[in-house]
Formats: C-alpha cells, structure tokens, sequence
C-alpha cells in the first residue's frame, strides 16, 4: 500500500536546539512574511545529512508555497481579489477535485446553486468558485476548483485551495480511466504532503496563545510507546507550554513530533463516481477504489440525473469528524444556531467558541445529551462533548 510509511515521511527526531528555537520562531510568525523568514532561518539551521533529508525537502516546498502565498497576497492587494484563495464560511470548507471533465462544476452547480462554468471543454475552470450546500442546521461551503492535472499551473492553484480546505469530495468520471485517474491524483497529492487515506493514528495540536491552561490531552485512541507525562516533556522542549492536544487511534511520540512539522496533513475525502448513468463501474474498478482510499465513502452517482446527490451532504458531515453543541443562558432558550466543533470538543472549547470571558469566570456547566449521564449533570472544563449536546454554561457574578 502506498500508505504504508504515512507519517515516516519526515523525520524530525534528533534535531539540534539551535534548529528547535528557530522551528519555534516559525510556529509563533504570524504573516506571511514572518513565516518565509523564520523558515528560511530554521532551514539554515537544520544540518545536512540523510537523517534530515525529507524534513528539509518538506520545508524547501513549504517555503516555496508561502512565497507563492506572499504573491497571492500582493496581487490581492493591488486588483482587489484573490484569484486562489477562498474564505472559508459554514461548517466546513469542501475542496471539490478531480480531472479534467470529471463534471465538478456541474456537481457543484446542482448542489449549491453557485454559477459555476459548465463546460464540455476541458480546463475551462480557472478560478474557484464557492457555494453553500445546506445539511439541516448547517452549511457546507463548496469551492469548485481548477482540474487537478499534475505538471500545470492550474493544478498549483488547487493544491493551494486543498491545503486550506477542511476535507475533499473527488469527482471521478465513470466514462474515464478511473483506476488511472486515481492512482493518478493520489500520488501527485502524496507528494505534494496532502494524504486522502485515513492514518493509523493522528495528533492535532492546538497551542494556546493567551492564558495559562498547560498542556491539555484529550485521548481517543491509544499511546504506543509513550506517556503523558513524555508528550508534555517533548512539547516544553519546543517551548509549548500551553496547548490542548487531541489523539486519535494509534500514535507515536514520533507522530507527535511530526505534528508539530505539519509534513503532512490529512484530509478526509468523499469520493463521488460521476456519469455512472453512462458507464456502469466493474467490480474491479470499484474495489481498487475502495483499496487505494481504503475506509473513504464511494457514492455512484450522476449529475445529469441527480442520482446520489443526496447522500453527498450527510456523507460530508459523518466523514468530517464534526459535532453541533446548542448552547443556552441559565433559565434561558436553545440557541437556534449551533456551534460546530470537532470530534472530541471539550466544555472549554464550548466556552472559548463563544466568548473568551466565559472561560475566565467558568463555575461549571450543565449538559444535556448524549455525553451526559443524566440530563442536565454538572460537568467541568474537560467534559468532552458529543454531537447534539445542549450546554448551560455558569460563570462567577
């Protein structure tokens, strides 16, 4: 499998402190051009040898994209839009990919509405173009994206939109070559450090920049060769001290460490069969599918006949790992509009989600739901929330 050495892909141990202090400049730039400076510093100060040859090859390309981005920039400056970058609205922001004539624009079209261009030439999308795909209470923003063709410009801009995205639907082409256009798309996106195929294990890190809250671990899965009190350890040797960090599966004080590199990022992806009114799959080339992205939902489906198109939205949301919490005032009503939060929420996330205040005076909370053992059981800060909880929340005063 092609998947096999996901996280190996960088590596990131031994790393002498002078190169540790500058990694920690680049993770506290804020602009563009901080970034390009701090990583052009760390990039100096990473010795040459075949133990840091893929971290360096990681950092040369992520250099190169955030010179790519200060271009971007000024020219947003000088016309007044960016022709790559999209601002993320709704729930989740959805990057829509795949060849050339796949039919996303139609897709995109049918599902939001948005006035994407419909074309029998292919190429003929050259910028991104969003809209909203409602999903009960909540909206997914669709971004229609340049076809993803290794080896052209178009294809930079994509994998651009990819990397800001919150997940993928891949539009295949039932009449095309699609175990080619697969295998295809894949490994141009693997080398580019973006991963479809769900790891082992992953660590998200959220460092906190205001406040003193220590190092936080949220646990879904299972340490493999380490302890909390190591994985505190490595952080405070990059001077973290303050974060909340979440794991999901298997993972490693390796895997850690590479999250803290960004190497690599996943992200989660719903792949859409198009034209199946056309050209039935064969067994064969559903399975490869299934194999190559192994655990990704498939849904065969047609544009021109709307055959699948409502499967995509709650597909979406179960795929993205997300959760809705209502809130409510003491003796008050359900918020209409729901907080979307990420798997493994904790009650602090809740109160930082709406106001940095609530945290500060925090008493406890009340819960309603399916993470309560009762409704309304008095919980703390670390009470990890499900999707659908309703959350009182009393503070001092």
């Amino acid at each position: 499998m092609i998947y096999s050495n996901l996280w190996q892909r960088v590596m990131v141990t031994n790393l002498p402190a002078e190169a540790r202090a500058k990694w920690i400049k680049v993770m506290e730039a804020r602009t563009v051009e901080e970034k390009i400076k701090a990583l052009e510093e760390f990039l100096s100060s990473v010795p040459k040898h075949k133990g840091t040859e893929r971290l360096r090859e990681w950092a040369t390309k992520r250099l190169a994209q955030l010179r790519e981005e200060l271009e971007e920039k000024k020219r947003k400056k000088s016309t007044g839009r960016s022709a790559i970058f999209v601002e993320k609205e709704g729930a989740a922001q959805i990057a829509v990919i795949g060849p050339p004539n796949s039919g996303k624009s139609a897709l995109v079209n049918a599902l939001t509405g948005a006035k994407t261009l419909i074309s029998e030439y292919p190429y003929s999308t050259q910028f991104p173009v969003p809209g909203m795909l409602k999903y009960q209470d909540i909206y997914f923003q669709l971004v229609d994206t340049p076809p993803l063709e290794p080896g052209t410009l178009l294809s930079r801009k994509t994998i651009a939109l990819i990397r800001n995205a919150d997940g993928v639907l891949l539009v295949l082409d039932a009449t095309r070559n699609i175990v080619n256009d697969i295998e295809r798309i894949v490994e141009y996106l693997r080398d580019e450090g973006i991963y479809l195929a769900k790891p082992r294990g992953r660590v998200v890190i959220d460092v906190v920049r205001m406040g003193k809250t220590g190092i936080r671990v949220t646990l879904m899965g299972k340490l493999l060769d380490f302890t909390i009190d190591d994985l505190r350890k490595l952080l405070e040797s990059y001077r973290i001290f303050n974060a909340h960090v979440k794991i999901y599966g298997e993972v490693s004080l390796d895997d850690v460490e590479q999250s803290l590199f960004e190497a690599v990022v996943y992200k989660p992806v719903v792949v859409f069969v198009n034209k199946i009114d056309l050209r039935a799959l064969s067994v064969h080339e559903l399975e490869y599918v299934k194999t190559i992205l192994p655990g990704a939902p498939v849904i065969l489906g047609s544009t021109t006949s709307s055959r699948g198109l409502e499967e995509i939205a709650p597909t979406l949301y179960r795929v993205l790992e997300i959760i809705r919490v209502y809130t409510k005032p003491p003796s008050g009503n359900v918020a209409e509009k729901p907080l979307v939060l990420r798997r493994g929420a904790t009650i602090r996330d809740v109160a930082e989600s709406v106001h940095s205040e609530l945290l500060k005076n925090f008493l406890y909370a009340r819960v309603w739901g399916s993470s309560a053992k009762y409704p309304g059981e008095r919980v703390g800060l670390d009470h990890v929330v499900e999707d659908r909880d309703v959350v009182e929340i009393h503070t001092k005063g």
